[in-house]
């Protein structure tokens, strides 16, 4: 049996990882999400686990993709700047296809913004942070016992489909404690890489053959020895730079379809009290924690209003909400940026119905009361509303 502790956020994706088998961590401290590698300095050690603070946040994230690629699961943790300077090693792990968990503790920005405060404007940068074509397989959980459960999925998807995956939480969830089961490994589904079963001459680290090749340890229990390239530039079956077109083309496409051909084994979403909705409320992460709370008042008052919950944010659950469009009557979109989730949903759902947003980026929490005096005026604009008293607590002036 597993074993039920007070945590925030970040003390539960450190004890998650372990349980997903995290074998290497190596990252840089920053706010919000310094708890993360403060935890495991403690708890790594101990249990003979390699824990490295690194001279800064790109030393941290190529640690990771050298550790990962030698057959170890791999994590690191940052937020806003430091999740910007991770980028072009993030896109080296897209290409060579090295899985590693990369948590981004939302915060204010752009540049150092609101170091201490939420916020949900990475999601746009969660995309299409790197350059180039690629896949993102990206988690945003709503609260401290699901980010347990995110958190080793996200292990899970890295390893299954050799893909650097993001986990985003914010400010807010980092920081708010609650009561969290951690249960044991035997408990949760674990999945590990898959690993060759031809011996190591004929071993191709990215064989023609396989919609996803293995990605073979540098160590196995029999004592044999993979020993292969592995480039950041477009490459061949063996690992080696090519710009054959053919063979370019073939690795940019099988990048894309390893993910797009499996989209509901990576999609995760919730519906809240949607049987008989006319208005849906779109919220991820804290924020649908408000939304969950504003559907409740609304259905107290008689209004049929639900809530549709992304889990995964990327691939975008363009089904669901392409379902969404032909089912409700209007859409709010609450998130904590200035809309980036809202230009997704506005182009998948193309002008069938009215939508609507609560979008804020002051560096304090969607309340559900904002979200509920959208449902009853839509056109209206909503206010932070927060009193002098609340301002205080905050820290603000006038």
């Amino acid at each position: 049996m597993g074993r039920v502790e007070f945590l925030n956020a970040n003390a539960a994706i450190a004890e998650a990882a372990l349980i997903a088998g995290c074998g290497f961590y190596a990252g840089y401290p920053i706010t919000p999400s310094s708890e993360i590698p403060e935890r495991l300095s403690r708890i790594m050690p101990e249990k003979g686990v390699p824990f490295i603070m690194l001279e800064d946040e790109i030393a941290s994230i190529n640690a990771c993709v050298g550790a990962a690629a030698s057959g170890v699961k791999a994590m690191t943790a940052s937020s806003g700047p430091g999740i910007s300077l991770k980028q072009e090693a993030f896109g080296e792990a897209c290409i060579m296809e090295v899985p590693i968990v990369v948590v981004n503790a939302m915060r204010g920005g752009p540049s150092t913004g609101l170091p201490t405060r939420p916020s949900q404007a990475d999601i746009m940068q969660a995309k299409w942070g790197t350059h180039g074509d690629h896949p993102v397989i990206a988690l945003a959980p709503c609260n401290a016992q699901e980010v347990v459960f995110e958190t080793i999925r996200a292990f899970n998807l890295a390893e299954k489909f050799r893909q650097p995956v993001y986990l985003l939480i914010d400010g807010l969830l980092t920081h708010l404690h609650a009561k969290v089961y951690l249960p044991d490994p035997e408990e949760v589904e674990i999945i590990d890489r898959d690993q060759p079963t031809v011996e190591p001459e004929e071993y191709y680290p990215f064989d023609y053959n396989y919609e996803i090749p293995p990605l073979a340890k540098w160590w196995t229990e029999d004592g044999k020895s993979y020993r292969f390239h592995i480039s950041s530039l477009n490459h061949d079956k063996t690992g080696f730079p090519t710009v054959v077109p053919k063979y370019v083309q073939w690795q940019e496409k099988r990048l894309q379809n390893k993910i797009l051909n499996h989209i509901d084994e990576i999609e995760k979403f919730e519906y809240y009290k949607m049987d008989d909705a006319d208005v849906c409320i779109v919220a991820y992460g804290s924020t649908a924690e408000s939304a969950r709370v504003a559907v409740d008042e609304a259905r107290e008052e008689g209004l049929k209003v639900g809530m549709f919950r992304p889990i995964t944010i990327w691939p975008l659950a363009e089904k669901q909400l392409k379902e969404l469009g032909d089912r409700v009557k209007s859409i709010i979109v609450a998130e904590l940026n200035l809309g980036q989730y809202l230009l997704e949903v506005e182009r998948v759902i193309a002008g069938k119905i009215p939508i609507y947003s609560v979008l804020q980026a002051a560096g304090v929490p969607i309340r559900p009361n904002q979200i509920l005096e959208k449902v009853k005026n839509p056109e209206k604009d909503v206010e932070i509303c927060l009193s002098d008293e609340e301002v205080k607590s905050f820290g603000g002036g006038e």
